[in-house]
């Protein structure tokens, strides 16, 4: 096989954790190739996932406080939305974050290959390229960063048009009258956020007894709570048994989750599937090459990321662990790092986890219900937004801090953030707890006045109770 044609490292994915990999093993002076079928790199998180979401998150926000920004003495008269330019406005932050992704692989050395990969033995890899034809690759060690796709609600087919998954909800053609949505995690709420904003009605129906499964429960009520008072619908302890896509609407059947009561119908103009990912490993050839598989569909590794077979390796959402771009690319950086004689590490208690609607929420380490299972005493400190100065005058008072810190050495735990810009808030406690700090030591940082985080400040004082501003 030609030179060219052979590599230190072969990326199969170029999402959040596949380039990430890629750029830091051509950093430490490998030859690396990085593989990805979608024609544009950055995976599900650039191209239909984390920045368009946000881009229209962020759109339909300023639309919202446009419509109410009369109360701050700013009257715009009647705000109008224009979808189709918001779309645009969507499109071109995804173009601006692709083409970046695609200069840092160019600049650092790293080849793109377009096409879809196909393992034909340990080290040796068959590409169909989009562009026609096929390559045949070696490698010294091959990396399997090829993300998640949507689950599948059985019984529920989804035709983009009248019963979406997120891809068809982020590209709607008009406002819909009444957005259903199935599933109440963080995916489905995002969403619903967007279309409520820009004046959709809408409706969440969940299985469970609870919102966002995984996040604090007080977290979690005091959301769904907030989201209630911004209009938001909840059906929970239900599932949808059927879906029937008529010429304008979509008819929902559901029944109780306990199997008991009679079933209802919904009806809406379009509903959104939104019960999760799962690991996308279908079609890679990893069952020929016998790479083995969890339960869950996904890849099994060691704590450096092998596989059981020598020089395949596998990070991101198709292994163990949360599904988060974050977490991929911390462990691409660490597998790179790795693989070139290096220590490496990813600290799986610290990695933050944010809901983009509108307050936020953001957590990073345990909730109270896992301390409570672990059977660990711990404090807790509380403050709400209510009682923070900077929250008050910008009108963004929902939500609070809560700080779970260990009992006995006043190590912080967790951090819980319901509110404005919880998101980059979060970063703070992530590196406290990175340096294993204690409430104290956050209690005891000079926080900067007036800001939101001052509220992080004073439920650190609160774990001692002894709280200035409440």
């Amino acid at each position: 096989m030609s030179d060219e044609n052979n590599f230190d490292i072969v990326v199969i994915g170029a999402g959040p954790g596949g380039y990430v990999c890629a750029l830091r093993a051509a950093q430490l002076g490998m030859k690396v190739a990085c593989i990805d079928k979608r024609g544009a790199p950055g995976g599900t998180c650039l191209n239909v996932g984390c920045i368009p979401s946000k881009a229209l998150l962020h759109a339909s926000e300023v639309y919202a406080e446009a419509a109410h920004a009369a109360d701050m003495g700013i009257d715009f008269g009647a705000v109008k939305l224009d979808l189709e330019k918001m779309m645009a406005y969507k499109a071109q932050g995804i173009t601006g974050n692709t083409d970046g992704v695609r200069y840092l692989l160019k600049k650092n050395n790293v080849e793109e290959i377009e096409g879809a990969a196909k393992l034909t033995a340990p080290g040796a890899i068959e590409v169909a390229l989009l562009a026609g034809g096929t390559r045949q690759l070696s490698a010294k060690h091959i990396v399997i960063a090829t993300g998640s796709e949507v689950t599948p609600l059985p019984g529920i087919e989804t035709d983009e048009e009248r019963v979406v998954s997120s891809t068809g909800a982020l590209s709607f053609d008009k406002v819909p009258k009444h957005l259903a949505i199935i599933g109440a995690g963080i995916i489905g709420l995002e969403l619903g956020s967007v279309w409520k904003r820009l004046g959709a009605e809408v409706t969440v129906i969940e299985f469970l007894d609870r919102i966002t499964p995984g996040m604090d429960a007080d977290m979690a009520k005091n959301f769904q709570r907030v989201l209630k008072k911004q209009g938001i619908k909840f059906m929970l302890g239900k599932k949808v048994t059927a879906a029937k896509a008529l010429k304008n609407s979509v008819k929902l059947s559901l029944a109780a989750a306990s199997g008991e009561g009679e079933e209802e119908s919904l009806t809406a103009d379009r509903a959104l599937v939104a019960i999760g990912r799962r690991p996308h490993t279908q079609g890679l050839g990893l069952e020929a090459v016998g790479v083995a598989l969890d339960g869950g569909g996904r890849v099994e590794t060691d704590a450096h990321f092998k596989t059981n077979i020598d020089g395949i390796y596998a990070i991101g959402d198709v292994i163990a662990g949360p599904m988060l771009a974050h977490k991929a690319e911390d462990e691409g950086v660490a597998l790179a790092e790795h693989l070139a004689g290096k220590p490496a590490h990813v600290n799986y208690d610290v990695i933050p986890s944010v809901v983009y609607t509108a307050p936020e929420v953001a957590w990073v380490g345990r909730t109270e219900e896992e301390l409570k299972e672990a059977g660990i005493e711990y404090n807790m400190g509380k403050f709400p937004f209510t009682a923070n100065g900077r929250a008050k005058v910008n009108g963004t008072t929902d939500g609070f801090v809560k700080i779970l810190a260990d009992a006995k050495s006043d190590k912080v735990l967790g951090v819980h953030i319901l509110g404005a810009q919880a998101g980059d808030m979060i970063a703070e406690a992530a590196v406290a707890m990175e340096f294993s700090a204690s409430a104290e030591d956050i209690a005891r940082t000079c926080h900067a006045h007036p800001t939101l985080t001052e509220a992080v400040k004073e439920a650190a004082l609160d774990v001692d109770k002894r709280a200035l501003h409440m």
